[in-house]
């Protein structure tokens, strides 16, 4: 076997998975305590590398499934991180990416990792290497896409209220919305579904239960249709 690039240097790759949830009233960030060296005992992203035999988002889909048990859940990636000294183990480049979930609908049931905990994302801990940049990045990707693409249906359970899904936009944005403005602008967009249920565990009267339409917002891009909160 020839070895063309012997002489360069050899740099690890990595894949950070940043993954977002959201528990009905506030958007978590799920981070684990770290343990091993460097920066042993202290909180970061669920990462691991890249091996030879799979491209970047197989790395990452493989991450997050063999330490979470998640799998088949919206994985954006995000940047490339390659500042020379952001690793104190060794030279790394990572590729951060995020993921988004619905927190009730996931149990979890194949998490490897004990001292994984859900954390307000207003109230991240200092976070090991560059993963407080990365988060920030993916906040910031995050407030931008949801605006634009109904990706925030992928952190809200299959069936949701519509105050669910203000609060959820509430929470993605860091801003009050007005209630009647956004149930308009909502119903304008006619990508729900309402259903002939009600979740009754807030009042006697109940809330009526939606569903995201993927068929029909589908059809409406094939259209020109816009999404746009």
């Amino acid at each position: 076997m020839l070895h063309y690039y012997e002489k360069e240097d050899q740099v690890l790759l990595a894949v950070d998975c940043i993954i977002f949830g959201f528990d009905g009233k506030k958007l978590k960030l799920l981070l684990v305590k770290r343990n091993f060296e460097p920066e042993k005992d202290k909180w970061s992203l669920i990462g691991g590398f890249l091996k030879k035999n799979e491209n970047l988002d197989e790395a990452a889909a493989r991450v997050l499934k063999a330490l979470t048990g998640l799998k088949e859940v919206y994985l954006e990636q995000l940047h490339t991180y390659s500042n020379v000294n952001r690793d104190s183990g060794q030279r790394t480049v990572s590729v951060a990416y995020y993921a988004l979930i619905d927190i009730a609908s996931h149990q979890f049931e194949g998490i490897l990792l004990d001292t994984a905990k859900w954390f307000d994302v207003k109230l991240i801990p200092d976070l090991i290497f560059d993963h407080n940049q990365m988060v920030d990045g993916a906040i910031r990707r995050l407030r931008r896409r949801a605006q634009t693409k109904p990706i925030g249906f992928e952190l809200l359970p299959n069936k949701f209220t519509m105050k669910q899904l203000q609060l959820l936009y509430e929470s993605i944005l860091d801003k009050k919305l007005d209630k009647r403005n956004f149930t308009n602008k909502i119903n304008t967009l006619d990508v729900l579904e309402k259903l002939n249920e009600k979740d009754m565990t807030e009042s006697k009267k109940g809330s009526f239960l939606f569903k995201f339409d993927q068929i029909k917002y589908s059809n409406k891009v094939k259209e020109g249709f816009s999404f746009k909160i």
